[in-house]
Parts: structure tokens; sequence; C-alpha cells
């Protein structure tokens, strides 16, 4: 296993949320103290709010500048945009109409209903990618590429894990774990519904600094192994997801049952 692949045990599903709740608080605190503003990319699925719900009800929120956080989806259902399976509308509602967040600084997928077709909302997605990392190059001093990237820097970005190993909205043997060169792709006939969703590519997941897979249950058990074990990414997307400088694995104790001990550590 790489060095900066790490995998935490927890004890159960709310301990899983409250630990990743503060340990996102503090690394977003560590980062605006190092540049002045941080950048977090979210998931969805039951684990992922959950998480997002922990944040707000952290009394260690107050610390972050939340007016200075960036925020971007891994993927999102590609309905209308007052569905409740949105993720945006999820996260919205559980933290971000709650914490201060700037307008501007919310960077969502479109919806069904405000533009014309998946092509579309990848197309939109990826521009708003691309004016992101373009401002963030032409005022970074230090920047050492003579041309902008096509996604600025991703301090966090958080994963949920299907069944199936799926990330975000790469699912196995389909074309959005096949896809590059390009940071976005419209997703049809996925198998998990809805069928339509929008979905960063693993070529722009894995310019995060450092990902967190975050997984609870013990039907994620067989697809947290096998991601572990380094299989082939386009059967295992979640394999391929491999952070800058760390990637964490977050477990609660029934997701991890086919891991070994000894790569594991508890978090109490």
């Amino acid at each position: 296993m790489s060095r900066n692949v790490r995998i935490t045990l927890h004890p159960s599903f709310d301990v899983l949320a409250a630990t990743t709740a503060a340990r996102l608080i503090t690394r977003l605190l560590d980062v605006q103290g190092e540049r002045g503003e941080a950048t977090v990319v979210l998931t969805g699925g039951s684990v992922g709010i959950a998480t997002l719900k922990a944040v707000a009800e952290s009394p260690a929120r107050l610390a972050v500048d939340w007016a200075k956080v960036n925020f971007w989806f891994g993927d999102d259902r590609f309905v209308p945009a007052d569905s409740p399976d949105r993720n945006a509308r999820q996260a919205r509602e559980v933290l971000l109409d709650h914490i201060g967040t700037d307008p501007a600084r919310v960077h969502t997928m479109a919806a069904s209903d405000e533009v014309d077709g998946l092509d579309a909302a990848a197309a939109d997605y990826t521009a708003q990618l691309e004016a992101a990392a373009r401002l963030e190059w032409e005022n970074d001093d230090d920047a050492t590429s003579e041309q902008a990237p096509t996604v600025p820097r991703f301090d966090v970005l958080l994963l949920g894990l299907g069944p199936d190993a799926h990330i975000a909205s790469l699912f196995p043997e389909m074309a959005g774990i096949r896809s590059h060169g390009v940071p976005v792709v419209g997703v049809s006939n996925s198998p998990k519904p809805p069928p339509s969703r929008v979905s960063l590519t693993l070529e722009a997941i894995n310019t995060a600094q450092e990902i967190w897979i975050v997984a609870a249950g013990a039907d994620k058990a067989a697809a947290v192994g096998l991601g572990l074990a380094g299989a082939n990414p386009v059967q295992v997307p979640a394999s391929g997801a491999r952070g800058v400088t760390k990637t964490l694995w977050l477990l609660d104790q029934d997701a991890s049952a086919k891991v070994p001990g000894q790569l594991m550590r508890r978090d109490r």
C-alpha cells in the first residue's frame, strides 16, 4: 500500500460522521492559516450528508471563516434543481445555508431544468472549474506552469463509496471511469437511480491534495477490500483515487471487515 494511504477505523456510523466533521474543520482551519482561504469538494450519500450535518452542529465550526471556503461537488444527480435527490440541495439544507458561506464560492452542477442535456451540464461545470483555476493561477506569484490548469486547487475532496466500489458517479466498466483529458463527464444509464448524473473524472479527482474516502456499513466491506487491494480502477473505481499528498480511508467497524487489522489505526 502506498505510503500516503492511511486507513482509520471508527466504532460506528455516528462516530465516523462526527470525527470526519472534526477532521474537516481542523483541516480547513490549517489551510486558511496558510493561504487565507480553503477549498473542499463535497459528496452526497448517507455518510457524506451526515458528515456535513455534524459540521453544522459542531461548536468548532465557528472558528472557520466560511465566507472564505470554496465549495465544489464531486458529482450530482441530473434532476430538477428542487429535487430532494440533488446533492447540492441536501448540502444546502444541512450545512451551506447555515454557516455564512459566500454564494459566489459555492459551485453547483447544473440541474436538468437549468441546461439542455447532460453534455451542457458537463460543459458548464468544466467552464466553472477552468475559470476558477485561471483566476487562482493568475493570482499565484509562485506558479511554475506557463499555462493555467483546468481545475483549481482542491485542498480536501470527500468521496462516498458504493457497494460496487463506485466513487462520485464513476461506475465500474462505464464510460465515465474511462474518461481522459476532461475534468467533468455526463453519466447516463447509471446502474444506481437516478440514471442521469454529472461527475468529476478520476483525473480531476486525483488533483486534490487530500482525498478522503468515507464508508460505512457491512455492504461496503467488499468494495473497501477491493479498493485497498489495488484492483484495476475500471472495474473498481475506488482503487484509482489517490490524493497528491494524502489518501484517507475513513471507515466504520462494519465497512472495515475485509481490511487486515495491521493496516488500520483506530480513532476514539
